[in-house]
Order: C-alpha cells, then structure tokens, then sequence
C-alpha cells in the first residue's frame, strides 16, 4: 500500500508572477525562489513546502492540470499567530478580510480559526490557527 507523508508543492496558475511573488512576500513573508534551466522557474517557500509559480501566458513549463487558471486556487496555510493578529496585520496590508471576524472550521488536525481573503488573482486564501480553538 502507498503512504503519502506530506505535500512538497503545489502549483498555481498566475496573471503576473511578479505582482504575485511581491503579494505572498510582503503579506504572507514567503521568499521568492528561481530554480530550473537558466533560472527561469519562480517558486515561492515557506516552511518545508513551496508554491511553483506558472504564468497563464507563454507557460512552456511542461505538464500542467487540465485546466489551469489563475484564480481557481483555494489555499489553507496553518500559523501560529493569533487569529487577530492575522486580521491587524492583513488590514496594515490594506486587505480586507472576507469576514470581520475569524471563523471555525475543521483542519487536518482538528479545529482551526480562519481568516479568509483573496490574492491578487482572486485564490481564496485561508489563514489558520490550531492554538486556542
């Protein structure tokens, strides 16, 4: 029987990789890394995981999802940070949560706290906290 460990990436489809790398960077603190054949692959870590990084436009990468869109994405990042803190942090960003307030869902682990909001391609991104559900 197969058993899968964990997720080592994923890949998303953008409009503008820049706009997109400076977006994760500067609201998520992920690092912009260039990797493949003469450097031209733009991927975007955090942790032990990262996000590959594919333009809709001229994309000559190789395999891709049957339909890959920019905008299709619904991603959950788990943090340690106090859901308010989230939101402070989201709103000196000048982003507006979807809700005014976290909400409860259910993790891979058990009961998280969400924030949601979008990127700049419209992905739904969520930002949960295990501690203090």
């Amino acid at each position: 029987m197969l058993t899968i460990k964990r997720l080592d990436h994923l890949v998303m489809t953008v409009r503008d990789v820049e706009a997109t790398c400076r977006f994760y960077e500067t609201v998520l603190g992920m690092k912009r890394e260039t990797f493949g054949p003469d450097n031209r692959r733009v991927s975007l870590k955090f942790g032990d995981q990262k996000i590959n990084l594919h333009p809709e436009m001229g994309n000559d990468i190789g395999y891709l999802a049957r339909i890959a869109q920019p905008g299709t994405e619904d991603l959950c990042f788990v943090t340690d940070d106090d859901p308010a803190d989230v939101i402070a942090h989201l709103q000196a960003c000048g982003i507006t949560p979807l809700d005014p307030e976290p909400v409860m869902r259910t993790g891979a682990l058990g009961p998280i706290r969400s924030v949601y909001f979008r990127d700049p391609d419209g992905n739904l991104i969520e930002i949960s906290s295990y501690s203090g559900s």
